[in-house]
Formats: structure tokens, C-alpha cells, sequence
């Protein structure tokens, strides 16, 4: 994946290579005959529905989970909100601009930035926590997660990337005896949908009405809709599988490479998209990587983090290689 403006392999994104695949750009087109009509999202929303076995009184389709965020910063009484860091910073933003105060766990590099339940605060009336989570691509336990469940307490499960895990082990989504429990879930990553905006939600049917009550007249529109209902049929999920089982393969080939230079440490554990490593003077090496053609994610924006911290994305084994080798040359520059 490139960027446009400079020529740059770009490795600061998730969203996979070669995506939207033709398949589903045909049929996002085809939506577009359908456009003189209001928007109806009652197919879609009974596949995404379908896709997890669940009624579709829990399930709300978003303009993306950006959408989401907003909506529960803003529709639930919320008091006492908690964010497990580092992750992904527009849950937060989403919560400070409704003019909540927001505490912070953190989870530590000592620990390999796994969840402890333990430090969450019992008080917190919402929690949310990434799984698996960017930047660390650490999977947490489905259990571990769980029990941060308490009576009068949202738990919000962030999955955008639980699609790219062989299997999604440890998925949350489809689950109905959590109590309190909202998923979010994005088809951004997986399918290369970031300009179309489509997402979706899913919690107790009380929750999702009362987040469609904060959602403008007709949120969702018709081709982000076609794509959502496409995205969740038998065929594209078994695409999405494989795609996940390729993605592991070249993630491990990654770590492999990064584990050859003494100067860097990973995150082993990751089983996300991408790989989180640390360096001294990474935004050194990082400016130099511009300078070779790669793009690389900067870690110091998310909280928990430094400048000593990047963020890999996994692609195939030859672009993998010749960043390797790009990272070797930076490496000798800057001093590391």
C-alpha cells in the first residue's frame, strides 16, 4: 500500500493490501442504482445479526465505530468512565468532548501489556478496552475481559481487528450472558471500507435503541449498507478467514526479521495486523525510513507510550524484506 503523495510503502495503516477485492466493489456499485431512495438498513442489519446468532434487536449499524464512540460518549449517562491504554486514542477523545473525565489504566511493557482485571477501578460505570488492541496487538482472554463485568457498568469491547485473528478465539461478539456488554466491530480493516464509513454495534437491545435515538435520521447510507450485508455472507467470511491465516504467516516472518537486530524489542504475544517495537531514538529511525520509502506509525501518540515506540503493519514477505532491509540501513544511520 502506498501513499499517494510521496510514493511511501506504507506501513502506519492496518487496512489490508488489495482491498475492497473487485467482488465487493461490483456489488457496492450496484447499490448505487438505489441511491434516489432513502436508505434502508433492515437487510443489513438482519445479516450482521445472522453472522453472530443473534436477534437483530441487538444490532446497530454505525457510520464506522468512530460513530460508535460518539454515540456512547454522548447517549449513556456516563459518570465515571475508564480507558485500558495504550489503544486506539478516539474512544477518549469521543469521551472528553462530551465533557466526560476520563482515568487511564494502564497496562505496562513489563507485563507485555496484557489486561489485568484487577486494575481497573471498581467504581468505573464504563470500561473499554481494545482485543485485540492497537497499538500492542495483544489478544486478551475472553474471560479476563468478562470480569471486568459488573451490575450498573457499560463494558465496551472494541473488535475492529478481531476479523484479522484466525478464528477470533477470543471474540466477545455473539455473546448475550455479559452483563452490560457492548461490541463494536468495524469492516474498515479487513475489507478496505475506511472512506465508506460502515460499522456496527452490538449490545442489549435497551442499549442499542437508546443509541439509535442519538443517531441523525438515516446514519448509514445505501452502498455502506451493501457492503455491510455482503461482508457478512459465508463466502466473504470464508475470505476473511484465509485472509487472517496469511496475515499470522507473515506476521511471524516479520517478528522473525525484527528479532535479528539486538536493538529492538517486540511485542511477541501480538496476534493483530500488525507489530508494536521499541528502539532507542525511534523517531530517528522512523525519518530515516521516509528517506528509503516506508511509512511507519510514530507510538508516542498513544498513551503508555514514548518515542522510542513504532508501529509495523504486516505485509507479504517480500515487502517485509525489503523493509528489513530498509530498517537495517536506518538502524546504522541514526546510531542505534
Amino acid at each position: 500500500m502506498r501513499d499517494g503523495a510521496e510514493g511511501l510503502i506504507d506501513l502506519a495503516v492496518n487496512v489490508r493490501t488489495g482491498t475492497p477485492p473487485e467482488w465487493l466493489r461490483a456489488r457496492i456499485a450496484d447499490s448505487l442504482r438505489g441511491l434516489a431512495a432513502y436508505p434502508d438498513g433492515r437487510a443489513a442489519r438482519e445479516a450482521v445479526a445472522a453472522r453472530h446468532g443473534l436477534p437483530v434487536e441487538r444490532v446497530l449499524l454505525t457510520a464506522g465505530a468512530a460513530e460508535a464512540f460518539v454515540l456512547l460518549a454522548r447517549a449513556l449517562p456516563v459518570k465515571r468512565p475508564v480507558i485500558v491504554h495504550p489503544q486506539f486514542t478516539e474512544p477518549e477523545s469521543a469521551l472528553r468532548d462530551a465533557g466526560h473525565s476520563v482515568r487511564r489504566v494502564l497496562l505496562g511493557v513489563a507485563d507485555g501489556f496484557v489486561l489485568d482485571p484487577g486494575a481497573v477501578p471498581e467504581d468505573a460505570d464504563l470500561v473499554m478496552i481494545g482485543n485485540p488492541t492497537n497499538p500492542t496487538s495483544v489478544l486478551h482472554p475472553a474471560d479476563a475481559i468478562a470480569k471486568l463485568a459488573r451490575p450498573g457498568r457499560t463494558l465496551v469491547v472494541d473488535e475492529a481487528f478481531m476479523d484479522a485473528v484466525p478464528g477470533e478465539p477470543e471474540a466477545l461478539a455473539g455473546r448475550t450472558d455479559v452483563p452490560g456488554l457492548v461490541v463494536l466491530r468495524s469492516l474498515t480493516k479487513t475489507w478496505g471500507l475506511a472512506g465508506l464509513r460502515i460499522g456496527y454495534v452490538l449490545a442489549e437491545p435497551e442499549t442499542v435503541a437508546t443509541l439509535g435515538r442519538a443517531q441523525p435520521l438515516w446514519p448509514v447510507s445505501t452502498p455502506a449498507l451493501a457492503a455491510a450485508e455482503a461482508c457478512m455472507s459465508p463466502e466473504a467470511l470464508a475470505e476473511a478467514e484465509s485472509a487472517a491465516c496469511r496475515t499470522a504467516v507473515e506476521r511471524a516472518h516479520l517478528l522473525a526479521g525484527l528479532a535479528e537486530f539486538e536493538e529492538i524489542r517486540t511485542v511477541e504475544a501480538a496476534r493483530g495486523p500488525f507489530v508494536l517495537a521499541h528502539m532507542t531514538r525511534a523517531d530517528a529511525v522512523r525519518a530515516r525510513l521516509r528517506t528509503l520509502g516506508f511509512a511507519t506509525r510514530r507510538g508516542d501518540t498513544f498513551p503508555g507510550l514514548d518515542t522510542d515506540w513504532l508501529r509495523l503493519a504486516v505485509r507479504d514477505r517480500t515487502t517485509t524484506n525489503r523493509f528489513l532491509q530498509a530498517l537495517d540501513q536506518s538502524l546504522t544511520a541514526v546510531g542505534c
